[in-house]
């Protein structure tokens, strides 16, 4: 019997293991199970040389818990140690035995996953004690047993084990004593060892009888050690990847594409990533993409891997080459990881494209559900959007889609104002802008349906990127000044009637700060007020809302234009009912409100060439007492015509409608229009 010290570098190792090394200690199952895949391709490679004659096609990995003694067992069929390679690979921690393998078998090897030496290691987090009982493939190698009660001890002895291979024993410590039940340990190895490529099996299959659930005689194998992303494409039909799009996420919706990665330059990368249905945008999940390392799962946190804009995708990514540190839970910096974001990138967009190419009216049947990602990408991803150019689809208010390109070339001529920008309207809801794209409509402009989550950066984005073009919200005014075609049209009313009908119109609204008036000469057939709000303000809130760093603007209250139709027989009929019942009660007003005027004039002429530190105080005085006393007086006149509006029935039923119109009517105001409109019939 041989006694010894592990051999370490640094005092009370046991305790950095069980608290440091590893993110969770639910890890070391994974390191444990991946130590005896190892040992197993180590095995298969020895016989592919030759250099090993035994069998090798039905090697597998087994576990077995004794709840019981809360003892947990990994056995392999593997390549074994020799007493000379315990020492060397167990007892000097960090001496990687797949390192050493991997260089010697480099040409054969099949895929190793131990690249740190301290994977055997991770057993000391939920165990005591620890005993290894290992025979080496190597003829006339003696069976040996070492163990270890988690200090620097070790002891090494002669054992019974008639076959090659490896059993690691753990003694589950009380603290950890949730890894001594069958349902943790099953749900462990569902998670981190689903898809290892050597056969794992823990426990029986069960079957249900005499009305409970019983062990049968059959193994129960955890693993799928041919998962789909190992295979080529070309041996794959759509029933493969619909399959194994099933087996990762067995609830789910049938995906919308498919793409196959398999590079093998300048880095190793394999993978199938899916395009999932959203229903909406608020079911937007990330982390559903599944990384691996020569087939042992590592993380579905993938940032970094993926450019952002992919993390929305499902799937799965397996690659030797992803730098990962000693618990293989968290990403390095490194070159390789942006060269395959970049690739993973190009190879979506080829793939889109290759869709939209051959398969343009099924891409259309699909866009509203894959126009999520590809706006996220072309927002997000420079070098996206540039090839995403040709695959992104406009869809308009009738349905019809289109590519950029062909957009422009239908718009072009149409939607050009007068100083040779092509105008995009769009809608954000068909049915509540009904009016305003039928005011479109009826010009013979088209209108896009941009309604989705990420439309407003979105359109930002794309104005910044197309020639001479902007985008206009078909109600953030009326037709006539969306795509303005001539200089503006003299207004049908002086100053002084507009004076007047601005308050009356703004008194019938509640928050009348948030509504300002103003007058336009449209037609007869035109509505006779229209509330619209403007494009620029309405976008910067939106994308505050969206996070977009705007936070100033997403504070402010929103803001309306009362746009008043004056042509229209019934403004003109409200004009004169104003003029004759209440503007007699305003001339003196006015007329006090000119005189001040004119002397408030005269003040200004005299101090016109002259700074401010120039002006006589005197002056100053004289200003600021007029300045008061007109504001004064037309504050009191003001008052007068927001009386007048609100009790003047077809004022208020005017600005009622176009409030309907903009589904912006609600509760007590809309039930006193119901009953103003019965009225007035």
């Amino acid at each position: 019997m041989q006694t010894g010290k592990i051999g370490v570098t640094t005092e009370n190792i046991f305790p950095i293991i069980k608290k440091f090394l590893y993110s969770d200690h639910e890890i070391f199952l994974r390191e444990l199970v991946s130590n005896a895949v190892d040992a197993s391709q180590k095995l298969k490679t020895l016989a592919s040389t030759g250099e090993f004659k035994g069998e090798v096609e039905n090697l597998k990995v087994s576990i077995h818990l004794d709840e019981k003694n809360k003892t947990l067992t990994i056995s392999d069929m593997g390549i074994g140690m020799t007493e000379e390679e315990v020492n060397k690979y167990i007892n000097q921690i960090a001496f990687s035995s797949a390192e050493e393998f991997l260089e010697k078998y480099k040409n054969q090897a099949n895929a190793i996953i131990g690249h740190f030496g301290l994977g055997f290691y991770s057993a000391f987090m939920v165990a005591n004690k620890v005993e290894l009982i290992t025979k080496s493939y190597k003829e006339g190698a003696a069976a040996i047993k070492w163990s270890c009660d988690g200090s620097t001890d070790y002891t090494i002895e002669p054992a019974q084990k008639e076959t090659n291979g490896t059993d690691i024993i753990l003694y589950i410590e009380e603290e950890s004593k949730e890894f001594a039940e069958e349902s943790r340990i099953n749900d462990l190895l569902k998670k981190y060892c689903k898809f290892l490529p050597v056969t794992i099996v823990f426990g029986k299959e069960k079957e249900w009888k005499d009305g409970k659930y019983e062990d049968t005689d059959k193994e129960k194998v955890i693993n799928n050690t041919k998962p789909a992303w190992t295979i080529k494409p070309s041996e794959l039909k759509d029933e493969d990847y619909k399959n194994f799009y099933r087996e990762l996420y067995p609830i789910a919706e049938e995906p919308l594409f498919n793409i196959h990665l398999n590079v093998d330059y300048p880095f190793n990368l394999t993978g199938i990533l899916y395009f999932p249905k959203i229903k909406s945008n608020i079911e937007i999940q990330k982390n559903k993409i599944q990384l691996y390392c020569s087939q042992v799962y590592v993380t579905d946190s993938v940032e970094g891997i993926v450019p952002d804009f992919l993390t929305l995708l499902h799937g799965v990514l397996d690659s030797p080459d992803i730098p990962l540190n000693v618990s293989r839970s968290y990403l390095q910096s490194d070159s390789n990881v942006k060269k395959i974001s970049s690739h993973i990138s190009k190879k979506v967009a080829d793939r889109l494209q290759e869709i939209f190419k051959n398969q343009r009216s099924e891409f259309e049947s699909k866009w509203d559900s894959l126009k999520l990602f590809i706006e996220y990408g072309m927002i997000t991803d420079e070098k996206f959007y540039e090839r995403a150019e040709k695959f992104f689809l406009f869809k308009n208010v009738d349905g019809k889609y289109f590519t950029i390109e062909e957009y422009e070339k239908l718009i072009q001529s149409e939607q050009k104002d007068k100083n040779g920008k092509v105008v995009y309207l769009y809608t954000t809801d068909k049915d509540a802008q009904f009016t305003f794209i039928e005011a479109a409509k009826n010009k013979a402009y088209d209108v896009l349906v941009m309604d989705g989550q990420l439309d407003a950066h979105l359109i930002n984005n794309m104005e910044s990127k197309l020639k001479d073009a902007r985008f206009a919200r078909v109600d953030s005014d009326i037709i006539d000044n969306l795509i303005p075609k001539s200089e503006d049209k003299k207004s049908n009313l002086n100053e002084q009637q507009k004076e007047i009908l601005s308050p009356v119109f703004k008194s019938c609204f509640n928050s009348r700060d948030q509504f300002n008036v103003v007058f336009e000469n449209m037609t007869e057939n035109d509505a006779p007020v229209i509330i619209t709000q403007s494009e620029w303000m309405r976008r910067m809130k939106e994308m505050s809302a969206m996070g977009g760093g705007m936070n100033f603007y997403g504070e402010m209250p929103d803001s309306y234009n009362v746009v008043v139709n004056t042509v229209h027989p019934i403004v003109n009929k409200i004009l004169s009912d104003t003029e004759q019942q209440i503007a007699p009660q305003l001339t003196d007003l006015n007329n006090q409100i000119a005189d001040l005027q004119k002397e408030h004039d005269a003040l200004d002429k005299v101090n016109a060439d002259k700074k401010y530190d120039e002006i006589p105080q005197t002056d100053k005085d004289n200003l600021e007492t007029l300045n008061k006393k007109i504001t004064d007086l037309k504050t009191e006149r003001d008052q007068k015509l927001d009386s007048f509006g609100k009790n003047h029935p077809l004022t208020k039923q005017l600005t009622d409608l176009a409030l309907l119109a903009n589904n912006m009517l609600k509760g007590e105001d809309l039930s006193k229009f119901v009953k103003r409109s019965i009225s007035l019939l």
